[in-house]
Formats: C-alpha cells, sequence, structure tokens
C-alpha cells in the first residue's frame, strides 16, 4: 500500500496550505500524493465511442444506480452484466474498467467501490468534505462536481456551522468566482479527511444544480477498507 497514512514533518508544515494539480495527462493523478495537493484533475475529452455509448444509456435507460466492489481484472464483466450485455455498453463498460484499473494501481489497492448514477438532482448540494482517504470522481455527461480552492473556504460554515443558510449566504465562501467546476470528461482525485495529514484541510465540494429535464452520469470509486 502506498504511504497515503504516514504523516511526515512535511505534512505538518503544509497543514494550513493546500493547492490544486491539473493536467491533459493521465500521470497527473499521481500529484495527489503531494503534500501539497488536495485534488489532482486529469483534464480529458471523452472519445466519440464513449460518449454514443452514454447518449444511447440515456436514450434507452430512465434511472441507473450501480454500486459495487470491483476488481481491475472483473470490472467491465461486472457492468456489462449490470447493463444486461447491451452492444453499446461495451464502450462505456472498458472506459470505466480502465479508470478502476487506474484508481486500484495508484493506490496498490486489490478493489475499489464503484458508484454509477444516473442523477437529476444534485446529490450532495451543499459545500462538503468527504471522510474518507480518497475519492476518484467524473462525469460522463451533465454538469460535474464543483470544488473550492482551499485559500478560499471559511471551514467555521462546514455542516452546523452554515447556521441553516444556503451556501451563497452562508460565508463558506466570498465570492461565486471562487467556485471551481470540473468539465463533463475530467478524472479527479478529491482527498478527503481520512487522509492522514490532511485533517481539516480535505477538498471542500457539492454536486452542481441540475436543470429541469436534465440528468448527469456519475461515476465515484472508493476505497475498500
Amino acid at each position: 500500500m502506498r504511504p497515503y497514512y504516514r504523516t511526515s514533518n512535511e505534512n505538518i508544515a503544509l497543514i494550513g496550505h493546500r493547492k490544486s494539480s491539473e493536467s491533459s495527462e493521465p500521470e497527473v493523478l499521481a500529484d495527489i500524493y503531494d503534500s501539497a495537493n488536495n485534488i489532482a484533475i486529469w483534464k480529458r475529452e471523452l472519445n466519440q465511442a464513449v460518449l454514443s455509448s452514454v447518449d444511447q444509456l440515456f436514450a434507452e435507460t430512465r434511472s441507473l444506480k450501480i454500486e459495487g466492489s470491483v476488481r481491475p481484472e472483473s470490472a467491465k464483466a461486472f457492468l456489462l452484466d449490470k447493463l444486461k450485455g447491451l452492444a453499446w455498453a461495451e464502450p462505456l463498460s472498458s472506459e470505466i474498467a480502465e479508470l478502476v484499473d487506474m484508481f486500484c494501481c495508484l493506490f496498490e489497492l486489490e478493489n475499489a467501490g464503484l458508484r454509477l448514477t444516473m442523477l437529476d438532482h444534485a446529490m450532495c448540494p451543499r459545500f462538503h468534505v468527504d471522510r474518507v482517504p480518497c475519492r476518484l470522481v467524473t462525469t460522463f455527461k451533465g454538469s460535474s462536481t464543483q470544488w473550492l480552492p482551499h485559500e478560499a473556504v471559511d471551514r467555521s460554515k462546514l455542516g452546523h456551522g452554515n447556521n441553516g443558510l444556503p451556501d451563497e449566504e452562508s460565508g463558506i465562501y466570498q465570492d461565486v468566482s471562487d467556485i471551481r467546476q470540473l468539465t463533463s470528461g475530467d478524472v479527479a482525485l478529491l482527498k478527503g479527511e481520512l487522509w492522514e495529514g490532511n485533517e481539516n484541510a480535505g477538498l471542500v465540494h457539492r454536486s452542481p444544480g441540475v436543470k429541469p429535464g436534465e440528468k448527469r452520469l456519475l461515476l465515484t470509486l472508493d476505497f475498500i477498507g
């Protein structure tokens, strides 16, 4: 297992500072091991085969929620089974299986917790942090995850600290220009509160709003304890 639980003097020195890392190359995801990073973003565009696969999914399916523990070598078969082995499902299943392989390889995991969901609402509409070591998120269609740079967040306004006020009024951020947003197709690793040395510095993020009649397709990968 890579030493994501190891605390060092560098971790302690950087406790008040976090930054992001992004690139069009997938190798950027390894930057999550930088003590100062709490998000690494692989900026990419989905290929036409995957886009067509997703469009067909939306044309034939009104709702979708696939969850399970998957291994890199069996992820594609798992997804094809859940998607009833339809021919259009192959490109999307292959794409997700590659992400499972990357995620497990990066963190030296035998399996990952997979969730593929079609959403017509904001699943987590408030800015929050995840109590996980690290989570992979990518949106195949629709609006993508919003996040706040560490220095732009008033963390005292998280949870009950918002005093029941919406994010726009609570003071968790000062200006709408502080909000960053992933693009459909981007793959991001979000460092959470349980990555040792990252306490009180987990990435603050939320689900985007979804307009009436619109849907999004979200994939998340998590560590399996």
